[in-house]
């Protein structure tokens, strides 16, 4: 099982796991509670419920660098392209954009 912290202008928005049966996302209750909470994407609004999928969430695939980048990371770090998550826990702890993936 592998987990990261996402945050949301440098505040801990939630937690991303990937275990046996996929992908799970869910918003910490502190972040939910605060006034100016906003939602990581419109693909996952805030609620309390967590989110699962079998798939990489398309919002975090999409903070995956590609091209050259990519080739890079690959490269310089040995992940395997195909390895969604660990690239995503490898690349993006500073993204462009207010999003940060932190691995836990």
């Amino acid at each position: 099982m592998r987990q990261g912290e996402i945050w949301v202008n440098n505040q801990l928005a939630g937690i991303l796991t990937e275990d046996d049966n996929g992908y799970h996302f869910s918003y910490q209750e502190k972040y939910l509670e605060q006034d100016n909470a906003i939602a990581v994407s419109l693909t996952l609004p805030l609620q309390k419920e967590p989110f699962h999928s079998e798939n990489l969430f398309p919002f975090f695939d999409g903070l995956i660098p590609e091209g050259w980048l990519l080739d890079i990371a690959h490269k310089n770090w040995k992940i395997n392209p195909r390895d969604r998550m660990g690239l995503l826990l490898t690349t993006c702890r500073d993204c462009i954009g207010n999003i940060s993936v932190i691995s836990k």
